[in-house]
């Protein structure tokens, strides 16, 4: 006698059983995770305006002193400069940093406040900044949330070399990779680009200024000129009033 084997019922939900699933087609591509599941950060381009609120996290100085971005924007006189290096003391590093110390009145001269930034300890870049003597504060940024959120991390670890600069109302002025001279020369830029804008509009002011003292110097000839008529007419009128003083006697 043949025994047949009880078929087995389908879930209720009428989802597939876990051990018969169907592998996928042959060329089918696997799903894609979203950059929402992968933590994956959006890149942050030129022109664009940030919320400066929490961006990056918190961070510390070469002293141990934490700070945000925010907090550094808001001390500073124009902006931020913010060049990232991946080591402290390494020849690459030194260079970079260096370049920035050389420059750094030139640099600054438009108001904008240059901080180095790394995944180094505060005593490792304590030790680079006394090392070097540099004009600048070191950043500390161990976990790499304001690297990463500014896309200097690489992947799977590291810090890519480059330069990222915002302004105090948050607008992102640059944001490049680079060797060290690169990210010295992309800020020599934007200062020298915003000292031109400022040139220009100190030269309109005084051009507008020049035109207000023109059109008050005509205003003032008009009523000398007023004037002046008015005491023609005066003049006139008291000679008309002697003519007929004559002719009533």
């Amino acid at each position: 006698m043949v025994e047949l084997r009880k078929r087995r019922e389908a879930p209720l939900d009428g989802s597939e059983h876990p051990l018969k699933r169907r592998p996928p087609a042959a060329g089918a591509r696997p799903a894609i995770p979203s950059a929402s599941n992968t933590g994956k950060v959006k890149a942050i381009t030129i022109g664009q305006i940030i919320d400066l609120d929490g961006f990056g996290g918190e961070i510390a100085t070469q002293d141990g002193q934490k700070t945000t971005l925010k907090k550094l924007v808001d001390n500073s006189k124009a902006g931020v400069v913010l060049f990232t290096y991946p080591k402290a003391s390494t020849p690459g590093c030194t260079t970079q940093a260096c370049l920035f110390r050389d420059r750094y009145a030139p640099l600054t001269a438009t108001g904008h406040s240059i901080f180095g930034l790394s995944t180094d300890s505060p005593r490792s870049n304590a030790t680079f900044k006394a090392q070097q003597k540099l004009p600048f504060t070191l950043l500390c940024d161990p976990g790499g949330t304001l690297i990463s959120a500014i896309g200097m991390k690489k992947v799977p670890k590291g810090t890519i070399r480059g330069v990222f600069v915002v302004n105090k109302a948050g607008k992102v002025e640059a944001n490049d990779p680079g060797g060290p001279a690169a990210t010295v020369e992309a800020v020599q830029s934007l200062v020298e680009h915003t000292k031109v804008s400022l040139e220009g509009n100190v030269g309109s002011f005084a051009k507008t200024d020049g035109a207000t003292k023109e059109t008050g110097g005509g205003k003032n000839e008009c009523q000398v000129a007023s004037a002046s008529i008015s005491g023609v007419a005066a003049e006139v009128a008291d000679t008309a009033r002697k003519l007929d003083a004559d002719t009533d006697v």
